[in-house]
């Protein structure tokens, strides 16, 4: 059985660092369809707090530093917004699991023995939820989803690089552009109305 605080998917995207600033990829598939999602739902209610406490397991941290291990845990494709993370913070520290030391005028949050014990009582539960969410994230990097990302990173790579030392105004630039237009038409009637 997988550790179920083995839930660094950061590693699962490593072959995805280089992204496009237009928006294609596994990045523009995690926001989801018909308009820019960054912080579309990863966990389902409640779910949070299990990570949240993980998180204070590790070490004890400051709210601005729980959504930014968040993300770098996520490889940047999850980013959960203040209005997510603080009431979830506030409600672990009324039920006791979590207790704020104040530390250069800071709030940190230090997970408590009741918070140790929720944790250490609720294994099963937080091995589905990083399965579900590893599932999850599967689905938009992995198979051929994850065979496209790297074949249109290179396609780019290798047509921006080409035709940046050739120049906007030659020959080559303009058989790079010609050949993409025909792979984008290749590519569209494969696959008729499926735009």
């Amino acid at each position: 059985m997988r550790d179920p605080w083995d839930w660094d998917f950061s590693r699962l995207f490593e072959d995805f660092g280089k992204s496009f600033a237009f928006g294609f990829g596994p990045r523009a598939a995690w926001r989801g369809r018909g308009g820019y999602r960054h912080r579309r739902q990863v966990f389902e209610s409640g779910e949070l707090r299990y990570v949240i406490l993980g998180l204070l397991r590790e070490r004890p941290r400051h709210g601005y530093d729980v959504i930014k291990a968040l993300e770098e845990r996520f490889g940047g494709f999850y980013s959960p917004s203040p209005g997510t993370v603080y009431p979830v913070l506030q409600m672990l520290e009324d039920q006791g699991m979590v207790r704020i030391v104040e530390t250069d005028g800071k709030k940190v949050y230090h997970i408590t023995p009741e918070g140790e014990r929720f944790l250490d009582e609720s294994r099963d539960t937080i091995s589905s939820i990083f399965e579900r969410v590893r599932e999850a994230m599967e689905g938009v990097v992995g198979g051929a989803m994850g065979d496209l990302h790297r074949a249109f990173v290179r396609l780019g790579e290798a047509a921006y690089g080409r035709a940046w030392r050739a120049g906007p105004e030659s020959e080559r630039t303009r058989r790079i552009v010609e050949i993409l237009r025909r792979a984008a038409e290749e590519i569209e009637n494969a696959a008729p109305g499926a735009r």
